[in-house]
């Protein structure tokens, strides 16, 4: 009995698996074939485009080409000045960032440097004490 029933599930598992192999093969097809068409319609839609590209070139008047080329000078100039804005405004960022930095340095080192007078003065005045205590 429990042969039996192994066999049956490993036929279950065979026709499962064949089943499995079908359906990816059916699924790889099916998306190779919808692949073709997006491709098909793809380069359709790119034709198309491409004729309708043309076709309003050639019918462009100069004062058109004119207007276009002002305008995307007018474009070019702004963007220019908005960059150079931006990178004026980047510099005084960092430059702000960069005082900040060296005044905690400063403030640091000067922190530093008051707690070795200290501890040298402190030094020094038992030096003091022990020489006065000496003599």
């Amino acid at each position: 009995h429990e042969r039996e029933h192994d066999r049956e599930i490993s036929e279950l598992i065979t026709k499962h698996e064949e089943e499995m192999e079908k359906l990816r093969a059916e699924l790889s097809k099916e998306q190779q074939h919808l692949l073709d068409e997006l491709r098909q319609r793809m380069v359709a839609t790119h034709k198309a485009e491409i004729e309708q590209a043309q076709l309003q070139s050639q019918t462009l008047h100069s004062l058109e080409m004119e207007a276009l080329r002002l305008s995307l000078n007018n474009l070019h100039t702004s963007q220019l000045e908005l960059t150079q804005s931006n990178l004026r405004k980047e510099k005084e960022t960092a430059l702000v960032e960069l005082r900040e930095m060296l005044n905690d340095r400063r403030a640091q080192e000067v922190a530093i440097l008051q707690s070795r007078h200290q501890l040298e003065w402190e030094k020094i005045k038992e030096q003091c004490l022990k020489e006065k205590e000496d003599l």
